[in-house]
């Protein structure tokens, strides 16, 4: 999905607020004694950042928000049985991750100072859903999991490298592109979703013909370059002075990103193994 909470609108939006000075819990600036005019600094050399966000604090709300995804997902992966190779039942309740986790993901838009608690509470539902939806696909196709793992992280190791080393560059066409496939792809899926309610079908979205199986791989691919966003995003914040809260936010988003591409990944191979 794409990510409503990691993009140039919310960074304007939070650097226009005065989060690019000192960040949300920064200290007030002191007066000198005896004057209400020019307030008192230590010169050019320290600033105040103790409070903002950086790429290393990202990296750690990231890994424990996938640390709380994992525990989730066994949960969830626990709560589907299967019998002779079939599932046998799959609780409803953990489809309810995904509606728990958007509702997080929305809030956070909009209150960005509360990502630290919000952001585990996404983790934990995601985490769920994401569970028992793979143990679905592994009951019909052994080995599948494994496989969209470690699909999944060579895609992002690839990607963070062709980020890191400038090959790809996020520009605002770019940027424009991605974003412009993302929801359309996100508004396709929507009506699909739409369809299905009402009784009717959108049978290549599943099948195994050319036309699927190169949806998948351009569905894929449109995620994989959300993750340059990320980057970009993570990044530019780190540099601004994005207050402290941003890590979590931006954790967020680049766990939403993450779960798409492993779903994505996961429908492509199932596809590509049942030809």
């Amino acid at each position: 999905m794409a990510n409503p909470i990691l993009n140039d609108k919310s960074f304007k939006e939070i650097d226009q607020a005065g989060a690019t000075s000192a960040g949300w819990a920064a200290p007030a600036a002191h007066t000198r004694a005896g004057s209400g005019s020019a307030p008192v600094t230590d010169g050019p050399i320290s600033d105040w950042n103790a409070q903002s966000m950086t790429v290393s604090g990202t990296a750690t709300a990231t890994g424990v928000l996938f640390v709380l995804m994992m525990a989730a997902a066994a949960v969830g992966w626990s709560a589907v049985t299967v019998s002779d190779g079939r599932v046998g039942q799959f609780p409803m309740w953990t489809l309810g991750g995904v509606l728990v986790g958007f509702v997080c993901v929305i809030a956070m838009r909009f209150k960005p100072q509360y990502a630290k608690v919000l952001g585990p509470i996404y983790a934990v539902a995601e985490g769920v859903f994401v569970g028992a939806i793979s143990h679905s696909y592994e009951s019909y196709q052994n080995g599948i999991v494994v496989q969209a793992a470690g699909a999944t992280v060579a895609v992002f190791a690839i990607m963070l490298f062709l980020y890191r080393t400038n090959i790809i560059k996020v520009t605002d066409r770019m940027r424009r592109i991605v974003i412009g496939a993302t929801l359309g792809i996100m508004v396709f899926y929507g009506i699909s979703m739409l369809i299905n309610l009402f009784g009717g079908s959108v049978g290549f979205l599943n099948d195994t013909s050319a036309l699927s199986i190169g949806f998948s791989f351009l569905v894929a691919g449109v995620a994989a370059f959300n993750l340059a966003l990320d980057f970009d995003f993570i990044e530019k914040g780190a540099k601004a002075g994005l207050p402290k809260q941003m890590e979590w936010v931006a954790a967020v988003g680049l766990l939403v990103t993450i779960v798409w591409l492993y779903l994505e990944i996961l429908r492509l191979l199932s596809k590509l193994n049942r030809r």
